[in-house]
């Protein structure tokens, strides 16, 4: 327990982040450097004078220190408004191409040995370059002027109206990135034309998928007095964004500094990125401890792997491990507040200890399959036969299910399982005690038009996109996939669709308070799976279907509410926001629909492949219809005489520790130096299952990132926090995932042909690229 231990001492040692800065140690490392505003000299007291919270600000060195949602509305994100225009011929032309792009290579990917996501930051430097390309070459209306073709001057300014400004941009990149998030809709449809023989009619598809997406963000729409009006709701993640899209468009003196540090931050990290993701993978991962145990004996071997290796999927849990590839560890850490972080750490630690502990103690009959791994097994450890006891229609065949046997789960897969309902039972409990009062407070500053926040009142000049309009757009997203399930082929009852969407709508607003806050949320999708394999048993395809209209609402609501923060941080006009949103939406609805047929109809049968080739692979959909396969299980898996009856009860349970915090936060605000409300169990439940699959040799050095930045700068250099940090952040990220997008199709198969780097000491032949090589590893 001492992992845990110290991760508590280090949420003490950094409670000021969503409350008051430790003054104390930062005064013993800066002198008489931190002072309030009453303390400031006139030059220094200049920098706030005119903020609305300015009596509050927290200055090192006369810079203000970013502690909270407040200070990020106050002093990081620039109150620039020019008024150009947003919704513009030319904005929606670009957002359109590049939405058809981006939803066509999200969807294809989907179908990829090699899958990539198509960033954010990617769209917004192409949809940067186009614009600008276009504002230079294409004749402006300047040209017309006082010649005979003066006429057509409205006609050329409609088309070219001048310099590709803030505004175009902004909204020509949330189109884009809105119709390339995907859908899990899609996907389910493939699910059935590959597995069910099912052809699901284009029109009951875009009428799918625009539900899902849609009633998401109506939910949205209603609730932007909570989460996104406020301060407090900032969305980390976005913040880089927000910095690149100010950096790239304000032309002034100190914003010279920052492009320069953009384009040589980019410019360097494409450069290196080709080192640990192709040429030297070794850096994915360095282990001194696997690299020092090269002659131990196999079980040793096999233990040294599972606590320290960490590059491979599933190969370990990455202990100690050195990561230096970029687009693994990303800005992310960069962004979240350092409260968020030091909870995670208290997760990780737990984490690390239990599946260890789960594994060598034999829970679950853990030691018969591997330590980590989401496959089903069978109880002598081989992979599970579903297919014998499905009948044709992957109907549960009862007779077929006693013969050959329950499947089962790893201990770290049953692990992360719990400790996911764990988190959902317990965010919902952290927003109703400890954020009740600030919910019921940002309805009513809404309703009286007192919202404090400094961007939301420079809005107040712009009309607002009305409640009835998001209202509608609830409305008629309820109609229409109600005619899907009545009309369409998803074998839900209509009572079954009514409760995933009222599933999906209340868990959707806590979600993105935890979200807007910190930065992370709280996956949901177990419960919807728990849910759907109660009310739908023995129906896989009715499964999909349930846990796409409940899942999909909360997902598309935490992607599109960072999107309406990011129209609030840039002055976008709410009603253009509103339409260009859904354009994306339904734009990318029409694109994934079109790109999955063409592809599932003339790939099928290696779609169906279990192993498929270099270029295609169906490995996504297969697992969508083995996740829908195992919850039709739910009632032998999971009730009180199943083997996993402690998952379901882990949402009960998850109650239980908030509400004692809660009590404990009447009595005793600290305990210590540490503030009990500080202490977030959503955010430690979900990290407590972090490792429980995929590469973590990353973590480590995310940690480093992350005390780098909220804690070396944050805390003792606020100035070039304030400026640099989230522009630096973002600028390795797109130069680490542009250069991972080229080499997709150069290289790693993308376009058809892979072309692997010859082997030597950093690319090894066999076994891991760490080194760490029991469990068979060289086998």
């Amino acid at each position: 327990m001492s992992g845990h231990n110290g991760g508590l001492s280090g949420l003490s040692a950094i409670h000021d982040s969503i409350g008051e800065l430790d003054e104390k140690a930062i005064n013993e490392h800066d002198g008489d450097a931190v002072v309030h505003k009453a303390e400031l000299s006139s030059k220094e007291g200049s920098l706030v004078d005119d903020l609305p919270y300015g009596d509050d600000a927290l200055l090192v060195n006369g810079e203000p220190v970013i502690r909270n949602g407040q200070d990020v509305s106050n002093f990081l994100i620039d109150m620039r408004d020019d008024g150009d225009p947003a919704l513009t011929f030319r904005s929606i032309f670009l957002g359109t191409v590049f939405a058809g792009l981006g939803a066509a290579m999200c969807q294809i990917y989907i179908f990829k040995p090699l899958q990539v996501t198509v960033s954010t930051v990617f769209l917004l430097l192409l949809v940067y370059s186009a614009g600008n390309a276009w504002a230079t070459f294409l004749p402006r209306a300047s040209r017309v002027e006082g010649t005979r073709c003066a006429r057509l001057a409205p006609v050329i300014n409609f088309i070219n109206p001048g310099d590709f400004r803030l505004k175009e941009h902004v909204i020509a990149s949330l189109v884009a990135s809105t119709a390339a998030y995907g859908s899990s809709a899609v996907s389910n449809f493939a699910v059935q034309r590959l597995f069910y023989d099912t052809n699901v009619h284009a029109t009951t598809a875009v009428l799918a998928t625009f539900s899902t997406a849609c009633f998401g963000y109506g939910v949205v729409g209603i609730l932007r007095p909570l989460t996104v009006y406020p301060s407090e709701m900032v969305y980390w993640t976005n913040l880089p964004t927000v910095s690149i899209f100010q950096t790239l468009h304000h032309d002034t003196k100190g914003n010279k500094k920052r492009t320069r540090l953009f384009w040589t931050a980019f410019t360097g990290m494409f450069c290196y990125e080709v080192l640990p993701s192709y040429i030297f993978p070794l850096l994915n991962g360095v282990s001194v401890v696997c690299l020092s145990t090269q002659h131990v004996s196999s079980k040793a071997q096999d233990v040294i792997t599972n606590l320290f290796g960490g590059t491979a999927g599933n190969e370990g849990l990455g202990f100690l491990s050195l990561g230096f590839d970029w687009q693994y560890i990303t800005s992310t850490t960069m962004s979240y507040p350092l409260v968020q972080q030091a909870n995670s750490w208290v997760g990780l630690a737990v984490c690390y200890i239990a599946i260890m502990g789960i594994y060598y103690s034999n829970t679950w009959n853990s030691l018969a399959f591997p330590m980590l791994s989401t496959a089903l097994f069978a109880q002598n450890g081989t992979l599970y036969p579903q297919a014998a006891v499905f009948s044709d229609n992957f109907r549960l065949n009862q007779t077929a299910l006693n013969e050959v046997g329950l499947p089962a789960l790893t201990g770290s897969n049953a692990w992360a399982n719990l400790c996911a309902n764990l988190a959902i039972g317990a965010l919902i409990a952290h927003c109703i005690l400890f954020w009740g009062p600030y919910m019921v407070q940002s309805f009513k500053q809404a309703r009286s038009r007192t919202q404090p926040d400094r961007h939301w009142q420079a809005m107040q000049k712009y009309d607002e996109a009305p409640w009835y309009w998001y209202a509608a757009l609830l409305a008629l997203s309820f109609f229409a996939g109600l005619i899907v399930v009545l009309k369409g082929e998803t074998t839900l009852p209509w009572y079954s669709y009514i409760v995933a969407l009222l599933l999906g709508g209340i868990i959707a607003p806590l979600s993105t308070l935890l979200y807007a806050r910190m930065g992370n949320s709280v996956a949901t999708v177990q419960l919807m799976k728990m849910v759907a394999g109660a009310i739908n048993p023995g129906r896989p395809v009715a499964n999909l279907y349930f846990s796409m209209w409940s899942h999909d609402v909360v997902s598309t609501s935490l992607s599109l509410a960072g999107d309406l923060k990011v129209g609030q941080y840039l002055k976008i006009p709410p009603r253009v926001m509103f339409l260009t949103q859904v354009w994306g939406t339904i734009l990318g609805a029409i694109v994934n629909y079109a790109v999955m047929v063409s592809i599932v109809d003339a790939q099928r049968d290696i779609l169906l492949d279990p192993i498929g080739t270099q270029v295609w692979s169906g490995q996504y959909v297969q697992s969508l219809n083995s996740a829908a396969v195992t919850w039709s299980l739910a009632k032998e898996l999971y009730s009180p005489s199943g083997p996993y009856f402690v998952i379901p009860m882990g949402l009960i349970i998850g109650f239980g520790p908030v509400i004692l915090q809660w009590l404990i936060s009447k009595r005793w605000q600290k305990i210590g130096p540490l503030k009990v409300n500080n202490i977030l169990l959503p955010v430690i439940f979900t990290y407590m299952q972090w490792l429980s699959a995929g590469t973590t040799s990353p973590i480590l050095m995310t940690i480093v990132v992350g005390i780098l930045s909220q804690v070396w700068l944050r805390r003792y250099h606020p100035g070039w926090y304030k400026k640099y940090n989230y522009i630096l952040g973002g600028a390795l990220d797109g130069g680490a995932q542009v250069m991972i997008f080229l080499l997709s199709f150069a290289v790693f198969g993308a376009s058809g042909k892979s072309r692997p780097f010859p082997a030597w000491a950093g690319n090894p032949a066999k076994g891991h690229v760490d080194y760490c090589n029991g469990n068979g590893a060289l086998d």
